[in-house]
């Protein structure tokens, strides 16, 4: 007899379309492991010959963690490009390695979570590096662009499935997983969805990654805007992947709800799919989801919904046929290591050039000098360096070493005892070591720190030190032969690591001024450093048995003496007076003062770079100051000739600037954000409304160091001709650009628009479309675009949607924001603004025109908004045009809480006071208030006063 073989189930079946064959697999699987599904890592279903699988691939700018792979520029980098086709092709390049990867590593996953869409409000955002730009269009553009590249042009098969991240308004490390952005419509509707909302309806995103902060009030791990908004936007299924501890975060740290089983229960109906939690470990989850379903908290048909969409990404993966399209496999390629280099090479921003550059490179001898003149820094979200191209590196290979001269700049010290011996670091061994990273890692936190190197010792003869300060007096110490002084697990100090990195930074140290000496407190510990009889080690952490000597007034750390042997700032003197021009290299390394957990404290540049500076610029006038940085800075320009910015380029990064100061390539990278002057032109930090507190470029009002679009060429461009048509559904917009300069240049031609007679506060101008040109000398090339017509229009919150206000409007053509050379200014019809029909509609709290003192809370926990004074603060809000008809008689607010709410007309006397009369049970027990009002009738403008600690939902009106 001859064996049957099994039909091919429907699943297997690549004629028939994903959903039904999503719905077969669903169906043969168990409720077991259905829930397991929910972890971030699925297990396999054996029995039906379905893989394990994992959310979540790190992808930035090149697949992290995973090793070496190749390295592009930090994502603001790739924003400060300007240009989509090329950022497509970076992610397509990606992809590809991603691909690749995964062919020799199954760890390596095809989920990508990238990128990151989070608007670049406030440069000192610790991951400021991660974004593209302050401004929604752009950053949707790049963002667009790069989810394109990631998922393939197959039409039905995607390379990798990208996953925004992080869903929402999050801008701030500092107790990120506990603080609230307050966020009015205007700034929801009009800045922070924006960004996400574009790139989604652009069809190549997979999914959203919840950010660890809440939103008005409210985690937005349970944000009803997931249902409302994101899951409107695309006939997709979206996969909704939460941060990593975020779930255990809504009880352990957010107190939000009581128990893991409702939180995780809240998660799932609010439209959170997969859980990442708990690393490797899926049965803490899975227990909680058992859980939830057993109480009736979840139900199957939750379940179910969660599941199908991450089926839903598998099938889009190509996992489930043979061969499928999407397998395109490519690594560390040619073309990938010349599209690195030139990805860094466009992202280079000229910020000031008075003449100096280009430089000569067959007759300028040049000293390049700085602390990250002969770096490559990689940040957290990097892969492991393939290639490696420092500053110095590139200008040895461009000008001939013979012609470069170098000084890094650091002060060179011995650390001696109390007891007169010196810290000693004992000869490494002769074999190389990987680079840390090198061999991948599912998560690089739990990369433990080297002890298989001797410790440090204290002895007669010392080793010479070099020491940074990156600022705030944070320090890193390293040994001659280029290690970093580190603190592993054990305790003991070794130079053990390439760079400073990790999770924790265990590179770090502080200097804290002690008698005649100094205690050295290791950062990633936050203990201090003492000489034990078995090496140089850290005190030993307190116990609540076993308190250390700080507990009792006493030194638990050595007494050091710092002996400078030599002062950075006369290295780099000397150097820079013997060259014909000087490039100090500066900014920050990406683990220090600015990363994800910790925020930046200033914009000022760290005062032993500025020291650098300053005596190079002495010692030379043509010194060039080239910033290589993560965020921008305050630097004042005044006495230098030329100035540029890049982010960290990737591994091409020094021979890319090389090429840009020998005038190989003419800069054209643009500022993907407002470079502040000083530290007092920016908002705090928590302040979420970039409307009312003047924010970015679109309402900032002082004069910035150096404005968005901002960058310079070696070349002049002439713009002209700039027309436009008013069409049904766009304008067309039209103007030239011509190249009147002598170097073939990028232009990057940029239109803003702005209304005129505005009714509401609006962007003081706003980006509406740009493109990058590459001209030759004398070349002309027309920049046409068409405008649609809700570019045009504001969020109304007297009526709650888009609305194209009537009036004029300028268009504004030109190289950056502030630099514009053709206007031109436009009639538009748009629907006219009516008051608010409060009579009929009342008014939602956070439907206010203008407030003080207050921020917006969650009025449930499910939905909705409600408005609370500032502790310890009187609130007002201000509802501009409220129409009471011929009348009311009594007005009405819902409130829970305790304190009052005075109504009056703005202007006026208080009309009405309404406090309830005694504290609600709960912030979610409202109660109806009531009062009469007599006076109030026509078109006015209605003003509420909130005292104490209530929070406000709602007020109604009663007409006479």
């Amino acid at each position: 007899m001859t064996a049957h073989t099994p039909p091919t189930p429907p699943f297997r079946d690549p004629l028939l379309p994903f959903a039904k064959r999503v719905d077969d697999l669903l169906s043969r699987l168990t409720p077991d492991e259905r829930i397991k599904a929910l972890h971030q890592f699925t297990p396999a279903v054996g029995r039906l010959g379905v893989a394990a699988f994992r959310t979540g691939q790190e992808a930035l700018h090149g697949v992290a963690w995973m090793g070496p792979a190749t390295v592009f520029p930090q994502a603001v980098g790739l924003g400060a490009t300007w240009n989509p086709g090329l950022v497509r092709r970076v992610g397509e390049a990606v992809s590809r390695e991603a691909r690749a990867m995964r062919a020799r590593d199954e760890r390596v996953g095809l989920n990508v979570w990238a990128p990151t869409v989070n608007l670049l409000r406030h440069p000192l955002w610790g991951r400021n590096e991660e974004g593209y730009s302050e401004d929604p269009r752009l950053t949707s553009a790049i963002a667009t662009a790069y989810t394109r590249g990631l998922r393939g042009d197959h039409p039905l098969y995607w390379r990798t499935a990208p996953v925004l991240k992080h869903w929402l308004a999050h801008n701030n490390e500092t107790d990120r997983d506990t603080t609230s952005s307050s966020v009015r419509p205007r700034v929801l509707h009009e800045y922070d969805l924006r960004a996400f909302r574009d790139t989604v309806e652009a069809g190549a995103v997979a999914g959203v990654m919840p950010a660890y902060n809440l939103v008005n009030g409210r985690p937005n791990h349970v944000s009803p805007y997931l249902r409302e908004q994101l899951r409107t936007w695309t006939d997709e299924e979206l996969l909704v992947c939460s941060d990593a501890g975020a779930p255990s975060n809504l009880v352990d740290s957010e107190h939000y709800f009581d128990t893991h089983e409702e939180a995780v229960a809240a998660s799932l109906r609010a439209g959170v799919d997969s859980f990442t939690d708990h690393g490797t470990d899926s049965s803490v989850i899975v227990g909680r989801l058992e859980s939830a379903l057993r109480k009736g908290l979840l139900t199957e048909a939750d379940i179910d919904t969660a599941v199908r969409r991450q089926l839903s990404v598998r099938f889009r993966l190509g996992e489930f046929d043979q061969d499928p399209p999407a397998e395109e496999h490519a690594f560390d390629t040619p073309e990938h290591r010349a599209l690195a280099q030139e990805a860094a090479e466009q992202a280079v921003v000229l910020l000031k050039n008075d003449g100096l550059l280009p430089l000569a490179p067959a007759s300028t001898r040049i000293a390049v000098v700085g602390l990250l003149a002969d770096e490559c820094k990689l940040d957290w979200y990097s892969g492991a360096l393939l290639h490696r191209s420092t500053p110095l590196e590139g200008l040895y290979e461009r000008f001939g070493a013979e012609r470069v001269e170098f000084a890094e700049g650091v002060d060179r010290v011995l650390l001696r005892t109390s007891a007169g011996t010196f810290l000693h670091v004992p000869p490494a061994p002769d074999t190389p070591d990987a680079a840390p990273g090198a061999e991948g890692a599912l998560d690089p936190a739990l990369l433990a720190g080297r002890t298989d190197l001797a410790p440090l010792t204290a002895g007669p003869d010392g080793t010479e030190l070099a020491l940074v300060d990156w600022g705030e007096g944070l320090l890193t110490l390293r040994a001659p032969d280029g290690r970093y002084l580190s603190v592993a697990e054990d305790g003991y100090l070794r130079a053990s690591a390439d760079q400073p990195g990790g999770w924790i930074v265990r590179e770090t140290f502080r200097l804290e001024p002690h008698g005649d000496g100094h205690l050295l407190r290791h950062m990633g510990t936050g203990r201090h450093v003492l000489v034990a009889a078995d090496g140089v080690k850290v005190a030993a952490p307190d116990t609540a048995d076993e308190p250390g000597p700080e507990a009792f007034g006493e030194v638990s750390g050595e007494v050091f003496g710092l002996i400078v042997t030599e002062h950075g700032e006369e290295t780099v003197a000397r150097a820079a007076a013997r060259a014909d021009a000087v490039v100090v290299v500066a900014g920050n390394d990406p683990h220090i003062n600015g990363r994800e957990t910790e925020d930046r404290t200033t914009l000022r540049l760290p005062a032993q770079q500025e020291l650098l500076l300053r005596a190079a610029r002495a010692a030379n006038e043509n010194t060039v100051l080239a910033l290589v940085s993560s965020s921008p800075y305050a630097v004042d320009p005044t006495d230098l000739p030329a100035v540029l910015w890049t982010a960290h380029g990737g591994q091409a990064a020094g021979t890319a600037l090389a090429r840009v100061l020998a005038g190989d390539v003419s800069p054209a990278g643009r500022l993907p954000q407002t470079w502040y002057a000083d530290d007092a032109d920016l908002p705090g930090l928590l302040d979420y409304d970039v409307i009312g507190s003047r924010q970015t470029y679109l309402y900032f009002e002082g004069t910035p160091l150096f404005p968005f679009g901002h960058g310079l060429s070696y070349a002049a461009f002439a713009y002209g001709g700039l027309t436009a048509r008013v069409g049904p559904e766009a304008v067309r917009v039209s103007f030239t650009v011509t190249h009147t300069g002598a170097v073939p240049a990028d232009e990057v031609a940029q239109l803003y628009t702005r209304a005129v007679d505005p009714s509401v506060p609006r962007p003081r101008r706003e980006l509406v479309a740009h493109r990058r040109l590459t001209l030759a000398p004398g070349e002309t090339a027309e920049a046409a675009f068409d405008v649609p017509l809700s570019a045009f229009a504001f969020w109304d919150v007297a009526v709650g949607r888009w609305r194209v206000e009537p009036g004029r409007y300028e268009l504004l053509a030109g190289a950056s924001s502030a630099d514009v050379r053709q206007r031109t200014v436009l009639t538009l019809g748009g629907e006219p603004g009516v008051p608010r029909p409060v009579l009929e509609r009342g008014l939602d709290a956070a439907d206010f025109d203008e407030q003080s003192g207050t921020e917006i809370v969650d009025r449930t926990r499910e939905s909705g908004d409600a408005v609370t004074p500032v502790a310890g603060k009187p609130g007002e809000l201000l509802f501009r045009r409220c129409d009471f008809g011929s009348g009311v008689t009594e007005v009405t607010v819902e409130v829970s809480g305790g304190g009052t709410v005075e109504l009056s007309l703005d202007g006026g006397p208080v009309l009405a006071t309404l406090s309830p009369q005694a504290l609600t049970s709960g912030p979610y027990d409202y109660v109806t208030l009531g009062a009469s009002v007599d006076g109030v009738h026509g078109v006015q403008d209605l003003r509420l006063g909130l005292r104490g600690p209530l929070r406000l939902a709602r007020v109604g009106f009663l007409p006479g």
